[in-house]
């Protein structure tokens, strides 16, 4: 795999309750990552971008889009892809930076 195409695995952290208390229980992190995506490629995003991090296991969660009203007319959010990224013992991600 070019670095380039794993560079662009990931495409944001999901930071909501739900993540957070399971990042507190398990070690573990949300991401939402493109729809192609596999579990190698997440594995390597993961220790590409945040360097020093160690990945244990990825477990891949397909999200079907919400069907929604738009003014008076009936629309559906596009479908996406979830991945759990749980971290060795020891390791962390820190979203927010040092500096």
């Amino acid at each position: 795999m070019n670095e380039q195409k794993v560079m662009s695995v990931l495409l944001e952290p999901k930071v909501t309750e739900k993540s957070s208390m399971i990042g507190e229980l398990n070690n573990q992190y949300v991401f939402k990552v493109v729809k192609s995506a596999t579990k190698p490629e997440i594995k390597k995003a993961v220790e590409l971008m945040f360097d020093g991090a160690e990945v244990q296991s990825v477990q891949v969660s397909n999200v079907k889009g919400k069907t929604k009203t738009f003014k008076r007319f009936p629309g559906k959010r596009a479908n996406w892809k979830k991945a759990y990224v749980k971290l060795k013992p020891g390791f962390d991600i820190d979203f927010m930076g040092n500096g």
